[in-house]
């Protein structure tokens, strides 16, 4: 960690499996209850499916989709049964995923806070046209600071955060940096918190016109969560959606040196889990006969984003696309949305074909734009599948 390897391909396909590991880390305790059951309904016919990449001439195989994806571990759940999961470990990887496993979720942690952000408008404790600056007092000279928590819930806001990680100079690793989750150089001189760091991100443009997708966003509305709630974002996020859902593991949550979460990527957790999540929002919030996320905060979420704020952004695969609540939203027949994250971490819902995939990755490539072309039409290929055989 100590030479930034970590971070690098090959050693991410350990690394991330490893979190606890390397950086500091929140229990998300799941509490007492009972584990909400994932039956298992395993089918064999599933690794042949095949499908066109995108831009692709020859097709591909659902099995091969995930070697080409660098897949460490993959659930896929039909009206709730697990039809289908693999892992790497299962391969003899050394150090490879297995079931029980903590992987990390990277920005699909993002998803989960959009979700406990939306719950807050919904109650009325969160105004969504309220200033940031006006609940976080300490973002007052920041870009953030006359930015509407909406804009902030939706990206777009306009600050100065540039989010290629295959720049090294990239604002996204001077954020890492600030935290404590990236190698610091000799002679660093910068922000020394996650705080520091969303206090001095400034102002380029006007908020409100254009979806940008910026990590430093999400970690605003963490802080924002976390003052409201009066503890930590972990320890929400814990209460109101890793207990009542039923997860059957504790999760993890990337903390700073002053106990800040890593709200914008810092989730660590098993597998099945990230899967319970997706068929919670498919079924409207509902685990069994408990509510635990409200049915009209689902439904909001579901509805999307404005898809022309979305277009300029130039994600060339992602067409008619859009963004809001920190999930993504594919505006398609099957009216599929998805929470994502760097090198392939994923939870992609598709509710006409009463379908969840859950998926830990570790591509070499960070960007989605590399695995987008073999993932997004396997996606595809396996609901319309699943449709014909029910």
């Amino acid at each position: 960690m100590g030479d930034g390897t970590a971070r690098r391909f090959p050693q991410i396909r350990w690394a991330f499996s490893h979190g606890s590991e390397l950086v500091p880390v929140r229990t998300l305790d799941r509490g007492q209850g009972p584990i909400a059951p994932l039956e298992a309904a395993l089918r064999s016919d599933l690794d042949q499916v095949q499908f066109l990449p995108l831009g692709g001439t020859s097709p591909m195989t659902w099995e091969e989709s995930l070697e080409a994806n660098y897949t460490d571990g993959i659930v896929v759940l039909h009206r709730g049964k697990r039809v289908y999961e693999a892992y790497s470990g299962a391969l003899g990887e050394l150090g490879g995923l297995g079931a029980r496993g903590q992987h990390l979720c990277a920005s699909v942690t993002k998803s989960f806070v959009g979700t406990l952000g939306a719950c807050l408008v919904h109650e009325g404790r969160l105004d969504p046209e309220a200033p940031v600056a006006t609940l976080v007092p300490e973002l007052a000279t920041s870009g953030f600071a006359d930015a509407r928590v909406e804009e902030v819930m939706h990206m777009t806001t306009a600050i100065r955060h540039d989010e290629t990680y295959a720049d090294p100079q990239a604002d996204i690793w001077k954020h890492l940096c600030a935290g404590g989750l990236y190698p610091r150089p000799r002679d660093y001189s910068g922000p020394e918190c996650f705080a520091d760091y969303l206090r001095a991100v400034p102002k380029m443009g006007e908020h409100g016109k254009t979806f940008a997708y910026r990590t430093p966003n999400t970690d605003v509305l963490g802080w924002i969560i976390r003052r409201i709630c009066d503890r930590p974002l972990g320890q929400v996020l814990a209460e109101r959606l890793w207990e009542p859902m039923g997860a059957e593991r504790d999760a993890l949550m990337q903390v700073d040196q002053a106990g800040f979460d890593f709200a914008g990527g810092g989730l660590l957790a098993v597998l099945r889990d990230l899967a319970r999540f997706g068929e919670l929002m498919r079924n409207d919030g509902r685990v069994g006969t408990r509510q635990v996320v409200p049915q009209q905060v689902v439904w909001s979420i579901r509805r999307g984003g404005d898809r022309a704020c979305f277009a300029p952004a130039g994600y060339h695969l992602l067409p008619g696309w859009s963004y809001a609540n920190m999930w993504w939203f594919a505006h398609d027949a099957h009216e599929a949305f998805t929470a994502r994250g760097v090198h392939g971490q994923a939870i992609y819902i598709d509710p006409r074909a009463e379908m969840v995939i859950a998926r830990f990755a570790s591509h070499p490539m960070a960007a989605n734009v590399h695995l987008d072309p073999t993932s997004l039409p396997a996606y595809r290929a396996l609901a319309q599948h699943l449709l014909r055989e029910s």
